[in-house]
């Protein structure tokens, strides 16, 4: 605008000193300055119009460049991005100067950032559960959980589970709870049992001796879950060593693992235990979705605390943040590897743009510079012109 302007100016200028009638030096010299302005001006305007169209619409060679030139420009954008920006050497000095594992921590780790996060977090879960909560979804999930459960190898977690257990002396100490309550459920039911025995007796027997055979079989039940109460008694030596034997059987013996996985065939095939594993899905989203709609999610707290905490312990390991450091790296060196895909889709962007909207963003970018550059050409060519002439 302003360059046009004194492009005009200069026009003016020059067919105005043809009014004086008898023109002085300096008014031929201004009517020279101007006329070397008007030239410089319009050579400036054309070159720079050149660039972006074609002046006046003029089919004149060589001019609208940038439209023309498109596809070579591209790729000259994607080379320049590919030797300067995406070498090994400059990804790995800009990242390591940046320190971006210690700035993310030190963000993550400042006390009001993870309520931030979290509360995000929390806003976001509703609608990504509700998404979820759908009958296609949920058979997938049945299936897929039946189906896991029936690749699992039962027979060796069970036996390590109950290796671990009679090896911490915990096995002991829950078979001393449940001897425990059942020696206590006897005493506190034996009228029930000796009633229950009487009921179900023939009718031919005399009660006296229905209450003995009771009395018999509940003394006898209580002896052996004494004995069993006992650690160093022979009936519990021989329960742990029957422990040990299944133990064994059950990490090493074929038969037995063929026992046990078609039990758990059978198990996982029983209707209620597939309407049970299909309501797992169900149910966690519900408790999920129930807990959100709380003022105070736990889910939000627990998401809270495990930011500060899982902060704080990276802080305070440095191993653990030069592994952070290290991942970024490899993940930014990934950019280095893939740099001619990435130089390839910066070509293919630049060469999909419309042509006259190509010309339209570059001029708009540097369209001031351009205006200083058309002022600056009609003021050197006013000068050269008045020099000239003097």
């Amino acid at each position: 605008m302003y360059a046009t302007g004194l492009l005009a100016a200069m026009g003016a200028t020059y067919f105005g000193t043809y009014a004086v009638p008898d023109p002085s030096f300096p008014v031929l010299l201004i009517r020279a300055g101007a006329e070397g302005g008007a030239v410089g001006g319009l050579a400036d305007w054309f070159a720079i119009t050149a660039l972006f169209r074609r002046p006046l619409g003029l089919p004149i060679p060589h001019t609208a460049i940038v439209p023309r030139s498109k596809e070579r420009i591209g790729n000259a954008v994607a080379l320049f991005i590919e030797e300067n920006f995406l070498t090994r050497e400059v990804v790995l000095r800009r990242l390591r100067d940046a320190q971006l594992g210690h700035r993310i921590v030190d963000w993550l780790a400042t006390p009001e950032r993870a309520p931030q996060i979290a509360a995000s977090i929390t806003r976001s879960l509703p609608q990504l559960l509700r998404a979820l909560d759908n009958p296609e979804l949920h058979d997938f999930v049945r299936r897929a959980l039946g189906e896991q459960m029936e690749r699992v190898d039962i027979a060796p977690v069970l036996g390590r589970l109950l290796n671990a257990l009679t090896t911490s002396g915990e096995a002991d100490r829950l078979f001393d709870t449940a001897t425990d309550a059942a020696l206590s459920w006897l005493e506190q039911h034996r009228e029930d049992i000796y009633r229950i025995v009487g009921e179900r007796s023939r009718w031919w027997i005399p009660k006296a001796i229905d209450k003995r055979i009771a009395q018999a079989i509940v003394d006898g039940v209580s002896e052996l879950l004494s004995h069993l109460h006992q650690p160093d008694s022979d009936v519990r030596r021989q329960f742990r060593n029957a422990i040990t034997q299944l133990v064994d059987e059950l990490l090493h013996s074929p038969e037995r693992r063929t026992q046990v996985d078609a039990a758990k065939r059978r198990l996982l095939s029983h209707p209620d235990v597939q309407n049970w594993i299909g309501s797992l899905w169900r149910n966690a989203l519900a408790a999920a979705l129930h807990d959100l709609e709380q003022p105070s999610p736990k889910t939000q707290a627990t998401i809270e605390n495990l930011l500060h905490a899982t902060a704080r312990a990276i802080q305070a390991d440095p191993r653990a943040l030069a592994q952070i450091e290290a991942g970024i790296e490899k993940i930014a060196l990934t950019l280095v590897v893939r740099r001619a895909e990435i130089g390839a889709v910066v070509a293919d962007v630049v060469r999909g743009w419309d042509e006259r909207s190509m010309s339209e963003r570059l001029e708009l970018t540097i369209g001031s510079d351009l205006q200083y550059i058309r002022m600056s050409g009609t003021l050197v060519g006013a000068s050269v012109g008045a020099l000239l002439f003097a």
